[in-house]
């Protein structure tokens, strides 16, 4: 299919967003490599193109994201909401645990590929505390992220059952308090997410997230035509 969109006229390589709405690096890419090879596709026809995963199995193409990064714009966020490990375990059941995945992140770094974490979703009461995010925070520091940024859970219709079930199972005391703040809505308002966002922002800088001089590879220059005019 994306070849046959590189045939279009209207084709201008716009950037893809890979990962925005499943893990592309789910158990069975393992076996399937559909991931892989659309990010062929995309270095074949030097496409832009940006990846969001919890999968540490994207080392495994380092191959490929080194060609694409040479010929097009491309960066990895790794989503990483939290190092504590009772949060993750009943939050994310069947995901890599947040370290393996910063040991990704130290080799996609190596190899020379844009990389930063993503912490969401943050979870009200859950994974918010102040040493919580700062955990999180050192540690993307200390694997060479590029980049961080956050944002708070949000529950639209099917995750918001999942989740509240789940939660009413493992932390019935915090049930009332998100049956407040999601009532009615799946966002939360600007007045409970951005003062989270700025925290980790404030961290970043302080820390040094993105200060280290790591040297990521980047496509060459599109050729310019030369000018005929003196």
């Amino acid at each position: 299919m994306f070849y046959r969109l590189t045939r279009r006229r209207g084709w201008k390589r716009e950037g893809v967003a890979i990962g925005a709405a499943t893990d592309p690096y789910q158990p069975a890419e393992g076996t399937y490599r559909l991931t892989r090879a659309c990010l062929q596709a995309f270095a074949d026809f030097a496409n832009p193109a940006g990846l969001i995963t919890r999968g540490p199995m994207i080392v495994r193409d380092i191959d490929v994201l080194t060609t694409l990064a040479r010929r097009a714009s491309f960066s990895v966020n790794f989503s990483i909401p939290t190092l504590d490990d009772e949060v993750w375990r009943r939050t994310e059941p069947g995901t890599a645990h947040p370290r393996q995945r910063l040991r990704a992140i130290e080799k996609l770094v190596a190899a020379g590929i844009r990389t930063g974490v993503g912490m969401a979703p943050i979870l009200p009461g859950l994974s918010d505390r102040p040493e919580q995010l700062e955990a999180v925070v050192r540690a993307a520091r200390a694997a060479g992220a590029a980049h961080i940024w956050a944002n708070v859970l949000y529950l639209r219709p099917g995750t918001r059952e999942h989740f509240l079930e789940s939660l009413a199972r493992h932390w019935p005391e915090l049930l009332p308090r998100y049956l407040d703040l999601y009532a009615g809505r799946a966002y939360l308002p600007d007045g409970e997410v951005r003062p989270v966002q700025k925290e980790v922002r404030r961290l970043g800088d302080a820390l040094g997230v993105g200060a280290r001089p790591e040297r990521f590879l980047e496509p060459a220059p599109e050729p310019q035509q030369l000018s005929l005019l003196a």
